[in-house]
């Protein structure tokens, strides 16, 4: 039987080589990748992510439409406080799939808002700082801003994990994340 850390473990290794095989670019399976950093309490987080983007478009007015992409990705937790122990640390993995929703103009160069709400599978139950997480499943929603030029999308997002409250305790997980995306 597969261990969780084993599970996200071969996904890293599957997703990475489908972002550095150049065939998955060409095929269109992610239109750009991106690598993210965090912060919350007592806790940091690098995650590396793979966007297709979607080619529907709704609610076309003045130049600008919503639209948006998937996004899977891989991160890296560090708590500094595991147990509420300041300098204890708690280190997780985590794999996440989330479908986000933009709101940008028709030409995709500019200003964007987007928000998304995924599923995220925790390598351990996040225990860190006082904030507890039962469970190793969890909903990742964020809420974010952003700027796209040429290739380069560079954004701010804040972002909450939780299990909605369908096991207890459930206090959360807060970050607030920089991302540098590169479409290809």
């Amino acid at each position: 039987m597969l261990s969780t850390n084993n599970i996200i473990r071969n996904s890293l290794a599957v997703f990475l080589a489908a972002i550095v095989t150049p065939a998955s670019a060409a095929d269109g399976f992610f239109n750009s990748v991106s690598l993210e950093a965090g912060a919350g309490s007592e806790v940091h987080m690098v995650r590396l992510a793979g966007q297709s983007q979607w080619e529907k478009q709704w609610f076309k007015s003045n130049g600008s439409h919503l639209s948006g992409y998937w996004d899977l990705s891989v991160a890296y937790w560090r708590g500094t406080a595991y147990r509420n122990v300041k300098g204890d640390h708690q280190d997780i993995a985590d794999i996440g799939f989330t479908p986000v929703f933009r709101y940008q103009a028709d030409s995709k160069q500019g200003w964007y808002a987007e928000g998304g709400i995924g599923l995220h599978l925790l390598s351990k139950r996040y225990d860190n700082d006082d904030n507890r997480l039962s469970t190793h499943f969890q909903f990742g929603d964020h809420l974010g801003a952003g700027y796209v030029a040429g290739k380069w999308d560079i954004g701010l997002k804040l972002q909450h994990f939780s299990n909605g409250g369908y096991k207890k305790p459930n206090s959360g997980a807060n970050f607030f994340v920089l991302k540098a995306a590169r479409s290809f």
